[in-house]
C-alpha cells in the first residue's frame, strides 16, 4: 500500500466531491467537519479519511440533508445513513464515489464489490451508461488538475475494459442475426485510446451484427486485406489524438483511395478530432459522430 495517495489538497477534495473549495472551508470552519493538517507553508492537506467523509457528506447533502443537521450526526453514523439512502434510492452517486476511492487507492476489490452490487439491480449496459460514462468524463478533469496521475487513470480504465471484454464475449458466442453489414473496428496508427471503441464493439454485437475488432494503431493499407473476404464492410474508428488536425485531410484521401475505390464501404468516426473533421468537405461514405450515444442510436 506504499503507493496509495494519503494526502489531498483542498483542490483535490473539490475535484473529487464536486463541492467548491470555498464551501469546504466554510463547512470546516463553521461546523468543524474536517481537521486538515498544515504544511510548513501553511497549506491545508486532508487525509483519506477526510476524503471518505466528504464523499459521504456530499451524498447526504444532495439527498436533502442540511449541512447543519449533518454536522450534528455522530461520525460513526454517517456511513450508516449513507447505506440507508443507497438502499432506498439509486446507488449511482454512492457507486461513483466508491469507484473514485478504488481508483485513488488502486483498490481492485472495492471496484469489483461496487460493480457487483450495481449488477444486482442493473445490467451491464445500464451500469456503463449511468455510472461508468459519467465517471470516465470526470477522469479527464481530474488528470488535468493533477488530482490523479496517469497510473490512476490506467488502473480504473483497464478494470472497466475487463468488464467490456467479459460482456462482449457473452454476445460473441451467439451467431449474428443481422447479415446486411459487417463492422470492422480499428484505431489509426499511433492511436491507443481504445476504451470507447471496445464499448462500441459490445453495442454492435448486442444489435446482432458480426464485428471484427482490430484494435490499436492499424494502418489503412492493412484494412484492404479484409475486403478479400467481405463485400459489406462498415469501418468504425476513434480519432482521439491521431490523425492530428493537420493530417486529417490526407488520411481521408488515403482511405478513399485505398478502400472506397476498391469497394463501396462506409467509415464512421468518433473522438475529439471529429470537431476538426466537421470543417472539412467529407465524402458521403464518411460519417462523424460527436458522441457514443449518437452512434448507437444510428446503428
Amino acid at each position: 500500500m506504499n503507493n496509495v495517495k494519503k494526502s489531498f489538497s483542498i483542490r483535490d477534495m473539490e475535484n473529487l466531491s464536486g463541492i467548491k473549495a470555498h464551501t469546504i472551508r466554510i463547512w470546516e470552519k463553521r461546523y468543524n467537519l474536517f481537521s486538515p493538517e498544515r504544511t510548513t507553508t501553511n497549506i491545508r492537506t486532508y487525509s483519506l479519511t477526510s476524503l471518505q467523509k466528504l464523499l459521504n457528506i456530499t451524498l447526504l447533502y444532495h439527498n436533502g440533508y442540511k449541512i447543519s443537521k449533518i454536522a450534528k450526526i455522530p461520525e460513526s453514523e454517517i456511513p450508516v445513513l449513507v447505506r440507508e439512502i443507497v438502499a432506498k434510492k439509486s446507488e449511482k452517486s454512492h457507486s461513483t464515489n466508491a469507484f473514485k476511492l478504488a481508483m485513488i487507492n488502486f483498490d481492485q476489490s472495492l471496484f469489483f464489490n461496487t460493480y457487483n452490487s450495481l449488477l444486482a439491480e442493473r445490467n451491464f449496459r445500464e451500469i456503463f451508461h449511468e455510472v461508468f460514462l459519467p465517471l470516465l468524463n470526470e477522469l479527464g478533469l481530474l488528470w488535468q488538475t493533477d488530482t490523479i496521475s496517469p497510473a490512476h487513470e490506467h488502473f480504473i480504465t483497464n478494470l472497466i475494459k475487463q468488464k467490456i471484454y467479459i460482456n462482449t464475449e457473452k454476445l460473441q458466442i451467439i451467431e449474428p442475426t443481422r447479415k446486411d453489414k459487417v463492422f470492422v473496428l480499428f484505431l489509426p496508427e499511433n492511436e491507443i485510446h481504445e476504451l470507447g471503441l471496445l464499448y462500441l464493439n459490445y453495442e454492435i454485437n448486442l444489435k446482432g451484427y458480426k464485428s471484427i475488432y482490430l484494435g490499436q494503431t492499424m494502418p489503412i493499407e492493412n484494412l484492404v486485406d479484409l475486403m478479400k473476404y467481405y463485400n459489406n464492410l462498415h469501418f468504425v474508428s476513434y480519432f482521439t489524438v491521431s490523425p492530428t488536425k493537420e493530417q486529417l485531410e490526407k488520411y481521408i484521401e488515403q482511405f478513399e483511395n485505398d478502400i472506397n475505390k476498391v469497394a463501396d464501404c462506409e467509415l464512421s468516426v468518433l473522438g475529439s478530432q471529429v470537431q476538426h473533421m466537421n470543417n472539412l468537405q467529407l465524402p458521403d461514405s464518411i460519417k462523424t459522430f460527436n458522441s457514443l450515444e449518437r452512434f448507437i442510436d444510428h446503428l
